[in-house]
């Protein structure tokens, strides 16, 4: 049993979930969607001004 990650429902990890660690299909196109509006984010760091002039 895992945790949904978008509603916190347990759910059962099992190859005949399609949608997992979703629980449904609805929890899985909602954190699709939040990925797409940008509402995720993966933290970069800033790069370094010399990185971009060529040799």
């Amino acid at each position: 049993m895992v945790r949904c990650p978008q509603c916190g429902k347990m759910t059962e990890w099992r190859t005949e979930n399609r949608f997992r660690p979703f629980c449904s299909e609805r929890c899985k196109q909602l954190d699709l969607g939040a990925w797409a509006s940008e509402s995720y984010r993966v933290p970069t760091s800033p790069p370094d001004a010399g990185e971009d002039t060529p040799s």
